[in-house]
């Protein structure tokens, strides 16, 4: 057990085949070595194997507070769900703000621990500090907002006062394998498939109701100055400044224009590197402006919602009518983010704004991940373009909004051939039809809105990634954009890896607190300790704190790795790095290749790992002591490689 402050010292685990709840206390050694929410989730996740089947009855699918969420501490509203990918095969972890995680945390547990398979779909309730179980089956087959709207009905809270609904939709249920779990205001644990695992367990939904009881720290002195030094610092933030920064003017399609103008835009399933460059190479009308923050921000925002403790407000809350086969369809809802906006919008060939917001309201309530589906639809185009979906009913042609639109609840549903085969992702896909070339994922998911040929931290950032292509597992470009915490050249590639490496163990801090990434643009190691220390009463270093990231982001390395992940799957699309698939960017990206291979080296003597694979060396000097170990030594040469 524990009695660090920040921790209710009980997880609760759930056997869904045997329909028993029993709780446990959080081993000290463990809370210190991994924090909470992702590091914590990671750990137990590992315990419960790496060769489980990642839609079988054994793979743990965990729910994960941190020791600062749901307390005082600025932007302390997020959970992780954390679990084996079926998109990926890796070890995952998926977070999302909102209260959901904040509100578990005041029901008086720090996790939720889901293994096993319901006999018939089912919804877990928690409250004061205790989970039931109970019947889903006429809800089965809903999508996630009439879902919650019931929910909420049965349960007898209320959203936005005391109650967290975190569900699925048809997508979860069919085992879309980018099927992802949304809560009450259509924030998204939206990557890897944990929508998928959810209703794998034939668990449709999870229901918090709880009071507003914060937290409190063990040291609060030490606590309260921190907390000062981020709020100040928040607040000075060009980034950040509440009702001043760009995210809060404009939340995260702040980085539409900008990464336009930097060509670092990646358009048409990445062959245009900017929707102004693919205007040069094919005419028409195609622009990033007209799906930008500014633009959302004076034609169709309504609300600009916030989570727990944030006064940034990122959320940025529209509503549009469209004219969608004759009749007029009207939706209001969040999330309009960059990432969605971007895979749907120019990453698909067309920059139509008011039907990108249908198809996110969507997405979010049939439960796919907008980056996913996005991108899952240009490969199809391009693939029809190419004639290699020609044995299918039908083709998808670029910028067809109308059938988009329409293709998002057909993929949820599995309606058709080419839906099935969209459900399946990338790799899926891929294998099924040749079309390695036309996939622009790593791992077998693809890539958010960061062109690496233009930003090269974020090509190996992609490529190192534990959970597939992501750009929050290390945010480079708050340097290579925004000179957060200073100013990076996004086309120079040397340094680039050792920058990777200290953005990944800052995350995995944040993200084992559970706390927002976005502090990360105003905040630093100093304010994290502060913090950190003052909640739990722990008295660690700058550098102690570092060494858990570290070892955080070390043993889903080592996850991944007795999964049967090396140096090879730390890799790129072909379009991205020199070679016979080669496109070189243009524009102010004119000529770009990602130099993978070279930042790779930096990177992996910076980790200390061989080829991808961490060495017994390292997990003792963290301290990683589960498993039989990886059987590689630093003194090991890489593989050679394929001929």
């Amino acid at each position: 057990m524990t009695e660090l402050g920040g921790y209710h010292d009980r997880v609760a685990r759930v056997d869904l085949s045997l329909g028993e709840v029993h709780y446990e206390a959080i081993d000290d050694d463990d809370a210190k070595k991994y924090i909470g929410a992702r590091g914590l989730g990671v750990k137990y996740v590992f315990d419960q194997g790496p060769d489980v089947d990642p839609l079988g009855p054994d793979n743990l699918l965990a729910f994960m507070t941190g020791p600062l969420t749901g307390t005082q501490t600025v932007m302390s509203g997020r959970i992780a769900v954390v679990t084996k990918s079926p998109l990926t095969g890796t070890v995952t972890d998926s977070h999302h703000g909102g209260w959901s995680g904040a509100r578990l945390k005041w029901s008086g547990v720090d996790g939720l621990l889901f293994e096993g398979k319901a006999e018939h779909p089912s919804y877990a309730v928690i409250e004061d500090g205790e989970v039931t179980l109970h019947d889903a089956r006429e809800i089965w087959g809903w999508g996630v907002h009439d879902t919650i709207s019931e929910l909420e009905a049965e349960v007898g809270g209320t959203l936005g006062k005391n109650l967290s609904v975190m569900a699925i939709g048809p997508g979860g249920e069919n085992e879309v394998k980018y099927g992802c779990i949304v809560n009450e205001d259509d924030r998204a644990s939206g990557r890897g498939g944990t929508g998928a695992v959810m209703g794998s367990k034939n668990l449709k939904a999870v229901v918090v109701k709880s009071g507003t009881k914060m937290p409190k720290p063990a040291d609060p002195d030490t606590f309260k100055k921190g907390y000062q030094q981020a709020m100040q610092l928040i607040r000075e933030s060009e980034v950040t400044a509440p009702n001043e920064g760009g995210l809060s003017l404009y939340g995260t399609n702040v980085l539409m224009n900008a990464g336009e103008e930097l060509d670092g835009l990646p358009t048409k399933n990445g062959k245009y590197t900017s929707t102004g460059a693919m205007r040069e190479a094919e005419g028409g009308t195609i622009d990033a402006e007209n799906v930008s923050g500014e633009n959302v921000r004076e034609n169709i925002l309504v609300d600009e919602p916030t989570c727990h403790s944030c006064p940034v407000a990122c959320k940025k809350e529209v509503e549009v009518t469209i004219m969608h086969k004759g009749k007029e369809m009207n939706v209001r809802g969040e999330s309009y983010e960059y990432e969605s906006a971007y895979a749907l919008g120019p990453n698909s060939g067309h920059t139509e704004r008011d039907e990108i917001a249908v198809m996110i309201d969507r997405c979010n309530d049939m439960g796919v991940d907008t980056i996913e589906m996005g991108n899952m639809m240009a490969m199809a185009m391009e693939m029809s373009e190419e004639g290699k979906l020609d044995s299918l009913d039908e083709q998808l042609d670029w910028g067809d909004t109308e059938r988009m639109i329409d293709l998002i609840e057909e993929v949820a549903n599995r309606e058709n051939q080419l839906a099935d085969a969209l459900a399946e992702g990338a790799n899926g896909l891929a294998e099924r039809f040749d079309a390695h070339s036309n996939s622009l994922a790593v791992k077998g998911q693809t890539i958010p809105a960061y062109d690496p040929r233009c930003m090269k931290g974020m090509g190996i950032g992609y490529a190192t990634s534990n959970r597939g292509a992501c750009h929050l597992r290390g945010y480079t470009p708050s340097a290579e954009i925004l000179g957060i915490p200073e100013k990076a050249d996004p086309h120079e590639w040397e340094g680039k890896g050792d920058l990777v490496a200290l953005f990944q163990d800052m995350h995995a801090i944040s993200d084992s607190f559970d706390i927002c990434k976005f502090n990360a643009f105003a905040e630093g190691i100093e304010e994290y300790v502060l913090q950190y220390n003052g909640m739990t009463g722990l008295d660690v270093t700058e550098d102690e704190l570092l060494e858990t990231g570290d070892r955080i982001y070390t043993l889903e390395r080592y996850y991944n790795n007795l999964a049967g992940f090396d140096g090879s799957d730390d890799s790129l699309p072909g379009r991205f790095v020199p070679g016979d698939e080669a496109i070189p960017g243009q524009g102010a990206s004119e000529g770009q290749l990602c130099e993978l291979e070279e930042m790779k080296e930096e990177y992996y003597a910076r980790r200390q790992w061989v080829d991808g694979v961490v060495p017994d060396e390292r997990l003792e000097e963290l301290s990683i002591d589960v498993g039989p170990g990886t059987g590689v030594s630093r003194g090991d040469s890489p593989a050679p490689a394929d001929d």
